[in-house]
């Protein structure tokens, strides 16, 4: 994982922790702030179990049931493959969007014990053209340092506000993820062999972080 992704996945994951510390009134938050808000919630009482964080399944299990309900991983798999995806099978995107959402639960799960002390302040959301889509637009902030901005491109599909990407001072996490993924199938020669690869990476991870 590149430099940009690691730090992407710690500052958003930090959002996920602290966003309640901002002194946010939730009354006041729009119902796709709410969804960010909520996960926050769940993150920050499963950490005052300080024997929690040692245990990387649970991590891992519980990261899953927080992301899963508010990232849409079917169409953040599709944007990320981009071209490679119309061109790939039932098969192939049913392996690579498990796969792929099992990469960044993990990694997700690694953040978790990397936290540290930050907070969050919610900016006026951005609406867009279509009604189904906003930007959240958030900012992380930490003693001493520059705000850093982390923003969130959420779509409403059946009432419910799903993240689909996630951008750090205008970088998106589907374009940089799609570019490696792409450099990836260049090098193998093909889309299986990455998906082989990405879950041997997976599995290989979870043995070492349970030993």
């Amino acid at each position: 994982m590149n430099r940009y992704i690691k730090v992407l996945v710690v500052l958003t994951f930090g959002i996920f922790m602290s966003a309640l510390s901002a002194n946010v009134n939730a009354a006041d938050l729009l119902a796709p702030e709410k969804v960010i808000e909520d996960a926050s919630e769940q993150l920050k009482q499963r950490m005052q179990d300080p024997s929690f964080t040692k245990d990387f399944r649970k991590i891992t299990e519980f990261v899953q049931t927080v992301l899963y309900p508010r990232a849409d991983f079917d169409l953040i798999s599709s944007l990320v493959l981009g071209k490679l995806w119309k061109q790939a099978s039932p098969a192939e995107k049913d392996a690579f969007t498990k796969e792929f959402q099992t990469l960044l639960v993990r990694t997700y799960s690694r953040a978790f014990v990397e936290f540290k002390d930050w907070s969050v302040r919610f900016l006026p959301i951005n609406a867009e053209d279509d009604q189904r889509k906003v930007m959240v637009k958030t900012e992380v902030l930490q003693p001493g340092l520059q705000p850093i901005s982390v923003n969130y491109r959420m779509l409403n599909r059946g009432g419910e506000w799903k993240v689909y990407d996630i951008l750090i001072e205008g970088v998106s996490l589907v374009t940089n993820y799609r570019t490696s993924f792409k450099n990836e199938v260049e090098r193998t020669g093909s889309l299986q062999e990455v998906i082989n690869q990405l879950a041997k990476r997976n599995t290989e991870a979870l043995s070492a972080n349970q030993s």
